[in-house]
């Protein structure tokens, strides 16, 4: 489905930006709390440090700023005009629709900004 070495792929799998070989993340249920954004310091496999600088992923909270309203926009559209529900009731889906996707959004804006930074290298094998 995903080619493995495109950014889209590590974005939506979590995998390592260098080497796509493995997670990031220490846990693979991000409903749990205790692992939605716990990630390993370094890829097993090519050696990438994840945390780049002290307070890297600070910056994806811009990306999660980003996506959340667009969500929002997206959840509002869905309830207000497809659905048909007053105002009261589409800024209760919206709400409700940020609320469950909130794990979703945190991890998948830390894959985003990662991968601004990180690109996949094919050989990273023979320089390691």
């Amino acid at each position: 489905m995903l080619k493995k070495g495109s950014k889209l792929n590590s974005i939506l799998t979590g995998s390592c930006p260098k080497c796509q070989e493995e997670s990031m993340y220490k846990g693979k249920n991000l409903y749990n709390p205790e692992y939605t954004i716990k990630m390993n310091d370094t890829c097993s496999h090519c050696g990438t440090r994840y945390k780049i600088e002290p307070s890297f992923f600070y910056g994806s909270m811009y990306v999660s700023y980003a996506l959340g309203v667009a969500l929002g926009v997206a959840a509002f559209v869905v309830f207000y005009f497809f659905m048909k529900t007053n105002l009261k009731t589409a800024f209760i889906g919206i709400t409700a629709t940020l609320v469950l996707l909130m794990p979703f959004i945190m991890r998948i804006s830390r894959n985003i900004w990662i991968n601004l930074f990180i690109s996949y290298d094919k050989n990273w094998r023979e320089k390691k």
